[in-house]
């Protein structure tokens, strides 16, 4: 049986987004792993998303509803980064897992983390570290992808977001920037390096 990676996401401009398919090609890229690329609900109207100038939706990503988390062998949770914590919509959305809590239903799943933030010092890091309180509570395993990505983590050439605790983009202050190629090679890496350890996790249950 596949194992099952969920891809979870929330993005107003499109960059985490993008990330978030890097991460499902790179979690594919691992045989016997089936990854799905999730939104979380918008809380803004539509009338607040005008103003913003936010692109639509990516209608190809289906809404999530909290009890599907439980179907899952493996989660990765992907958001903007909002005063150097997730975003107020993936917030809500993890605060709907309270029945999944109540069910400890998400104990022993691993879990990662990616982000963009506008620039540099936006919090990225402080945006893991505030979530990762999300995943304790839950029980779940947190998976960093450290220093796996090797030289790429050290580059000091170029403007790249990501660090150990996931990949990461910069948006830039108007929201402009796309991610880099390196930002993107990073998002492939940290889905197969997740994937790898999700299989190697769900293997080893199931001969227990």
């Amino acid at each position: 049986m596949a194992t099952k990676i969920y891809i979870v996401y929330y993005s107003t401009y499109g960059h985490v987004a993008t990330l978030a398919e890097e991460i499902k090609k790179g979690a594919e890229s691992v045989d016997g792993v089936e990854a799905t690329v999730w939104r979380v609900p918008e809380t803004l109207p539509e009338e607040v998303l005008g103003k913003m100038h936010a692109p639509p939706k990516r209608e190809e990503h289906p809404v999530i509803t909290a009890r599907q988390l439980a179907e899952c062998d493996g989660v990765l949770l992907g958001t903007p980064t909002r005063f150097g914590m997730m975003a107020a919509q993936m917030k809500a959305f993890i605060d709907s897992t309270g029945g999944l809590w109540q069910a400890q239903a998400l104990a022993g799943k691993p879990a990662g983390l990616f982000f963009a933030t506008g620039t540099q010092g936006g919090g990225q890091e402080t945006t893991a570290l505030t979530a990762v309180t999300q995943l304790a509570h839950h029980g779940m395993l947190f998976v960093p992808i450290g220093a796996t990505f090797g030289a790429g983590m050290f580059g000091t050439d170029e403007v790249r977001g990501g660090s150990p605790y996931g990949a990461g983009t910069f948006a830039g202050a108007d929201g402009s920037r796309t991610p880099s190629e390196t930002e993107l090679a990073m998002a492939h890496h940290q889905g197969k390096y997740f994937a790898g350890i999700a299989k190697k996790l769900k293997a080893g249950a199931s001969a227990a």
